[in-house]
């Protein structure tokens, strides 16, 4: 097992603020155009990046992350590269470039991508029915995937971390459908467990969740952290 597994969601993208516009008045129009994996940070999400830095940029150099790993979506890419430069900017020790792994992409939601729900209920109305009768675990888009989909290939990188980075501190920079991938994944969450953590709320932008080896497996320290973030 590693010392520590530490997974952080991406900054604010500029697609997270459009639907968030979109939702609120039920618009079938989002504004935003895809793909989804060259969508970057909003205004917001670059601060946030930078808030990321500082926080474990003002880390003991025993408590920083000794190895990353990104997923290659833009968004992703660019909130490591920014917390990257705001730790060097304070003149401590340099965080850890980042590798990029595909297994850490976002959900693909296939003929769904970047659609509003007004939008996937007025053209895919069967979709959306479906949707619902299934469940976000089982329920795959057309051209997309589960939760459980997400879940056997972040399984697969995370039997390589094991593997490969046994005893180090291990930080993953993804996204929401990740993070609770991962919970499945280590802590054994059922998907009834789940649906009740979702409805406690989202996965933040910029939040930093933790496991750490106790007695030789990994137990939960912190859980969509966000305390480092201006304003909160």
């Amino acid at each position: 097992m590693p010392a520590e597994l530490t997974v952080v969601r991406h900054g604010q993208s500029t697609a997270n603020a459009a639907f968030a516009r979109a939702e609120a008045v039920g618009s079938t129009d989002s504004g935003v155009t895809g793909p989804d994996a060259r969508i970057g940070l909003s205004p917001l999400g670059a601060a946030q990046a930078v808030a990321l830095g500082h926080r474990f940029g003002a880390l003991a150099v025993d408590r920083r992350p000794q190895v990353v790993v990104c997923s290659p979506y833009r968004r992703a890419r660019q909130t490591w590269r920014l917390a990257v430069d705001a730790a060097r900017a304070e003149s401590g020790p340099e965080l850890p470039s980042a590798s990029v792994d595909d297994r850490l992409r976002d959900r693909v939601m296939g003929e769904l991508e970047l659609l509003t729900s007004a939008a996937v209920a007025a053209r895919f109305p069967v979709e959306a029915a479906r949707r619902a009768a299934l469940g976000e675990f089982h329920y795959r888009p057309p051209g997309g995937e589960s939760l459980l989909d997400v879940a056997a290939r972040v399984g697969s990188l995370f039997d390589d971390v094991r593997r490969d980075h046994g005893g180090k501190r291990v930080l993953l920079v993804a996204h929401d459908s990740v993070v609770l991938m991962l919970r499945h994944l280590v802590e054994g969450l059922s998907p009834e467990e789940l649906k009740a953590v979702v409805r406690a709320g989202p996965v933040r932008n910029a939040s930093v969740t933790r496991w750490a080896r106790v007695a030789g497996r990994l137990v939960l320290a912190e859980y969509n952290t966000v305390t480092h973030l201006p304003g909160e």
